[in-house]
């Protein structure tokens, strides 16, 4: 009988899982992908906060539940598996394995004293499926577990700096994984320097209002051209002509294979099209928007935080539209990632400018257009090389799941690692320079007077992108090669739950204001039903649907616990 193997990625904004053939090379058979991150919340604090408010148990359930809908859908006969790894930060291998979460949550040892803590060790190891509570695979499948460097370095940052290789080399580099939670490693001299930020997922598509992760059908990236008298505005990028420039902007599309192909060419004022594409959008990802903010910056379509057409939209095929409120979300993300890029230079005692390799990995570094990243500030200004690596967590466990002494060779790599962890959330530094991001991409702060606080503060100036680096793509798609049985999209990732709250009035206040339009109501005799879809809701850190309720009956951790929607 064939033996197969899964490989799974536990990422922030949803799950990936392939199916190999260990009889066949290895070769990849199949791929599945949720289209959201089953539990409520925009990043990983929101997860974490989700599980220690409703329960380790609980949100162990609901993950499990999303990684048997992953396994199912990669259409294979699951009594032929053998062994499954997954690959994720260590929150979620933790909600994964259904171990210890307060260790993750509270800085300081009396803190986690006081509370009878005692971290796990978070150490590559091998387990049975039975023992993962609710794993729908055969009891004696081996479930392969990579190691954390520390439990805030998880194994998806160990594996961004193993599949890059740029832990072998003798350059000063940095990685980053351009996600909900961007991880990122600078090495100096031997020496790794890591940090994370919860970016949010404006970077991957989420949170703006026509945007979806990096699937068929989203625009993926756009180029504006602008009409014959207005090249050499263009050309300058200057925001000095306050008036948008006339032209066209093209768009590129994700297939069904993943594949970046021509889309609708409009007019970005208006949404008139010119020239219809091989491929029709239904919404813009995170390269999308970085895209289109780096092109309409150079044609003055955006003056931040402002957009500069008559209705304040950048217009997109068909009918989707960029809004000042999705500026203000991407500009957020982006200058978390250019604060966190600096911290960590400050951290390691060099100049953002000595960084000579900068890698890209996750979705959004593969499809982005390096060079256009760079310009608004996600990429060092000054890097001589760009590699453009891929999904490396899922990279790692499809390495592991082929040779399970890589899983070991991990942890040596792991155990041997000189490096040194800057928790930005106590960075003075991330802190100072993060208010000065926020400024300048909320507020309209001139490049001026950020540099004149930089200064204030005895850091180095920002530097201006001047030469062109090489850009190296090792892969063109996220995932490389989907399989001979190719690509499953799930999109109803999210368990719904019902409830009927005594004494509400039924006048739909709290699905109003949810941002997400994750509730929805039906009568039920003389009282209400609501059914909430986890998926959607944006987690106990929201609430606005608890606030809303005129009758104070709401109660968001009671419905997110209540019983399953049929």
């Amino acid at each position: 009988m064939p033996k197969l193997g899964i490989a799974l990625d536990l990422g922030t904004s949803g799950f990936r899982g392939q199916a190999i053939d260990l009889d066949q090379n290895g070769q990849i058979l199949s791929t599945a992908v949720t289209t959201r991150h089953p539990l409520p919340g925009a990043n990983v604090i929101d997860h974490l906060h989700f599980a220690l408010e409703v329960g380790l148990n609980y949100a162990h359930d609901v993950v499990i539940q999303a990684a048997n809908q992953v396994i199912d859908n990669l259409r294979i006969e699951k009594d032929k598996v053998v062994r499954l790894a997954v690959c994720g930060n260590p929150i979620q291998l933790s909600l994964f394995e259904e171990i210890e979460i307060r260790d993750l949550a509270y800085a300081g040892k009396r803190k986690l004293e006081a509370l009878g803590v005692v971290p796990p060790k978070r150490d590559a190891q091998i387990v049975k499926a039975h023992e993962i509570r609710g794993l729908d695979l055969l009891p004696e499948v081996d479930v392969l577990i990579p190691p954390a460097v520390e439990h805030e370095i998880g194994a998806d940052a160990l594996a961004m700096m193993i599949q890059t290789g740029m832990l072998e080399k003798n350059e000063i580099a940095i990685v980053t994984d351009y996600g909900t939670n961007a991880e990122m490693a600078l090495i100096v001299k031997g020496t790794v320097y890591t940090g994370s930020t919860a970016a949010g997922p404006a970077l991957e598509g989420q949170q703006i209002e026509d945007g979806l992760l990096a699937l068929p059908g989203a625009i993926s990236d756009v180029e504006f051209e602008p009409d014959g008298d207005s090249h050499d505005t263009f050309s300058k990028g200057t925001a000095s002509n306050v008036q948008p420039l006339s032209g066209k902007l093209k768009t590129r599309v994700l297939s069904m294979d993943m594949a970046a192909l021509s889309g609708d060419t409009v007019d970005p004022a208006t949404g008139k099209r010119f020239t219809k594409g091989e491929l029709e959008a239904v919404g813009i990802t995170g390269t999308g928007v970085v895209g289109l903010i780096s092109q309409g910056l150079k044609a003055h379509l955006i003056r931040i935080p402002r957009i500069n057409t008559l209705d304040t939209e950048i217009h997109l095929p068909n009918g989707l539209k960029f809004t000042e409120k999705d500026l203000l979300e991407a500009g957020k993300a982006i200058g978390s990632v250019r604060a966190g890029h600096i911290t960590l230079c400050q951290e390691a005692g060099i100049l953002v400018e000595d960084i000579e390799t900068a890698y890209m990995s996750g979705a959004s570094g593969t499809y982005v257009d390096a060079l256009k990243a760079q310009e608004i500030g996600m990429i060092p200004a000054k890097v001589k090389r760009i590699y453009q690596v891929g999904n490396t967590s899922l990279a790692m466990a499809r390495d592991i799941i082929r040779d399970v002494n890589k899983l070991w060779e991990m942890k040596q790599i792991a155990d041997d690692l000189r490096q040194h962890h800057c928790m930005f959330a106590a960075s003075k530094t991330f802190e100072k320079v993060y208010i000065l991001e926020l400024s300048y991409w909320t507020e309209g702060m001139p490049l001026a007077q950020y540099q004149k606080f930089l200064k204030k503060f005895g850091f180095p100036a920002l530097q201006e992108v001047t030469t062109t680096p090489e850009v190296i793509k090792t892969v063109e798609r996220d995932i490389p090669d989907l399989g001979i049985m190719g690509l499953k999209i799930i999109s109803d990732i999210g368990e719904k739950r019902s409830i009927i709250f005594k004494g509400c009035l039924g006048d739909g206040a709290c699905l109003a204001v949810c941002p997400e339009n994750a509730l929805d109501m039906e009568e039920a005799g003389d009282d209400f039903q609501l059914t909430i879809d986890l998926a959607l809701c944006d987690g106990v850190a929201c609430r606005r649907c608890e606030r809303e309720c005129s009758e104070k009956v709401f109660d968001l951790v009671k419905i997110i616990t209540s019983k399953k929607k049929d």
